[in-house]
């Protein structure tokens, strides 16, 4: 038969004092005389008595766990970020339950209730790819739960959201191509719901007037991030009259997509067609032909703003009013 777990009840009722005065004296309460501290904590010791989280969460109404919803771990991208999230929050006490959408709308929206029933104090968020309707995400303030969103972030930008400076980061990948003779440059530019999306855009045509080039609506593509998308986009630039030098990619996996099918259609990466990509992941490092450079984008360092930003709105440390926009400046790193 179990040993019954001891309680402050037992302790209390061994040193003939009162619940309250164990319950000060394992906290360290200034009040309460040093002889009866040692009394308790040398009882507690010997008796292994542990604390009842569940009943102290309770009292306090505080959980000291956050909820993280992420596209897919599996990305390097994500799985870095949950790192920075994780190193964060357990450095202050905090543990962290984790959710993947799978760029799943649905599945988000579950996720978000889940975690709001089983009453996390916050939550952490990069939003699935065909997220455009925030409903599912607004509704936590009216249960006081706060929430910052990091990376993928809604249109019109949040105050509480942790990103990358993505328009100069493809600002920054258009000059290195046209420094390195580029004038045809393709984008592949994402999902039309991600504001990523846009400033990938943005961040391309601004370089392109600034180098006196014309923009052609041929060469800039909308797609899903699958790689089937990414194999229709590249064909359709393959097939233009006049195709593109080099093509800006949406991120390290639609590039490693875009160059597998390129290579299939006999295509010399990196020298009839250059790509360049956004991330900057370990995995370009072991590729036998990578892009010409990729840019990076500091994942571990937003999960890790985006891990305080939460933890001093709930601990108080800010007030939600107080709390500002954090954008990463990019760089573009050439291998």
């Amino acid at each position: 038969m179990d040993q019954k777990q001891p309680t402050i009840k037992e302790i209390a009722r061994r040193l003939n004092i009162s619940v309250s005065t164990v319950s000060r004296a394992l906290h360290n309460h200034p009040r309460i005389g040093l002889r009866t501290k040692m009394q308790v904590q040398k009882l507690a010791q010997e008796l292994n008595y542990e604390p009842n989280t569940l009943a102290i969460s309770f009292k306090q109404k505080k959980w000291y766990t956050i909820g993280v919803i992420l596209p897919e771990l599996s990305e390097q991208f994500f799985s870095q970020a949950i790192s920075g999230i994780e190193d964060v929050a357990t450095q202050q006490g905090y543990n962290v339950l984790l959710g993947q959408s799978h760029d799943s709308v649905e599945k988000e929206r579950i996720l978000v209730e889940t975690f709001r029933k089983h009453r996390v104090d916050g939550m952490i968020i990069s939003v699935s790819k065909y997220t455009d309707d925030y409903k599912h995400l607004e509704i936590l303030e009216k249960y006081n739960i706060p929430l910052v969103y990091f990376d993928r972030i809604p249109k019109g930008g949040h105050p509480h959201s942790v990103s990358s400076n993505i328009r100069s980061g493809a600002e920054m990948a258009v000059d290195y191509l046209v420094e390195k003779g580029h004038k045809r440059i393709a984008l592949l530019k994402g999902p039309g719901s991600l504001i990523a999306s846009e400033q990938r855009q943005e961040g391309y045509n601004n370089a392109l007037k600034r180098h006196g080039i014309k923009i052609d609506p041929a060469l800039s593509r909308e797609i899903d991030l699958s790689t089937a998308g990414t194999q229709e986009a590249i064909s359709a630039f393959l097939a233009l009259k006049q195709r593109p030098t080099a093509i800006l990619c949406f991120n390290d996996y639609v590039c490693l997509d875009a160059i597998q099918y390129a290579r299939k259609e006999k295509v010399k990466i990196n020298k009839d067609i250059s790509f360049v990509s956004f991330a900057n992941l370990p995995i370009c490092n072991f590729l036998d032909v990578p892009p010409l450079a990729s840019v990076e984008q500091h994942p571990y360092r937003q999960g890790q703003l985006a891990s305080e930003m939460l933890l001093d709105i709930i601990e108080k440390r800010k007030s939600a009013e107080d709390v500002k926009p954090i954008v990463l400046d990019t760089e573009l790193r050439i291998f």
